[in-house]
């Protein structure tokens, strides 16, 4: 295998595992509380990355700490809101509408930042919305379940775009860690309240955390930041797009999930206005993070 294409190969394989992780997340939510879920999904998550993150963290500057909280709120919100989406929709619809960060980005750096938004990135949008509308028809599929995993889907570009302007100025993997720390923190206190604080006890649950935990949590960060440095952001941002068609992929074969056409049609209408949004946001992202010194 070319070196070349090794890290994109390997950004495949991490997307596979992001689009495969919906269906034991929907399961598990299904016995298990949300809350709880979430907060030991991030605990594994920052105890796999301690190891790596200790000798960065220790010589971190104070505003590297801040960046690193204020993107781990931002991923926190987005996580919240997805699984609490998933636990009332299908894997199918929430990992196509999670696709839709690649819309929202060049609109949010357009709002916050005054950065221009090309003429084709409307385009996507307006196609992503009548993918959208199409699915939330679909059989199985819930319009409270879908809002809440596009409320998701906004969550991720505002964290696309703290960890584009933060990621070239501090350490990834202390970045990566800090984000981990405070979700599972945030969740922990929201579990704690709403009285969700227990502990698994089936064996369905502990797989499911153990896979978001380790391998799409903390190994898949990992990797997507090692992909980062090594690739293109338009390359590496094309194939996050991959995420969805395999969430579909996976809910179709191991849910029995059934799209119908509209749904299928759905799909197909927001993947293409996720692509033609994508080199959008691409050019969006350079222009927001500065350059290296």
């Amino acid at each position: 295998m070319p070196r070349a294409g090794a890290p994109i190969l390997a950004l495949v394989a991490v997307t596979a595992i992001w689009g495969y992780t919906f269906v034991p997340v929907q399961k598990a939510v299904a016995v298990y509380p949300l809350f709880a879920f979430l907060a030991v999904r991030f605990a594994i998550s920052a105890v796999a990355l301690a190891p790596f993150a200790w000798a960065p963290l220790r010589s971190m500057p104070r505003s590297g700490w801040l960046a690193g909280l204020l993107a781990g709120g931002f991923l926190a919100a987005a996580y919240g809101f997805q699984t609490a989406g998933l636990d009332l929709t299908t894997v199918s619809s929430t990992g196509f509408i999670t696709g839709l960060y690649v819309v929202f980005t060049p609109l949010l750096a357009l709002a916050l930042f005054r950065t221009p938004v090309p003429a084709v990135a409307w385009g996507g949008v307006a196609l992503a919305l009548v993918g959208l509308a199409l699915i939330s028809g679909m059989p199985g599929g819930s319009v409270v379940g879908n809002v809440l995993v596009l409320a998701n889907a906004v969550a991720q570009s505002c964290q696309i775009v703290a960890m584009e302007r933060f990621a070239p100025r501090y350490d990834a993997r202390a970045l990566t860690f800090l984000q981990m720390g405070v979700s599972c923190a945030a969740f922990v206190v929201i579990a704690a309240a709403a009285g969700q604080l227990e502990a698994p006890d089936d064996a369905q649950t502990w797989y499911a955390l153990v896979v978001t935990g380790v391998f799409a949590g903390a190994l898949g960060y990992l990797v997507a930041t090692w992909v980062q440095s090594r690739a293109t952001a338009a390359r590496a941002a094309l194939v996050f797009t991959l995420e969805a068609p395999f969430a579909a992929l996976f809910g179709v074969l191991l849910l029995s999930e059934r799209l119908g056409w509209a749904g299928w049609v759905g799909c197909a209408v927001m993947l293409v206005g996720i692509l033609l949004a994508e080199p959008a946001a691409s050019s969006t992202l350079r222009r927001l993070v500065p350059a290296r010194t």
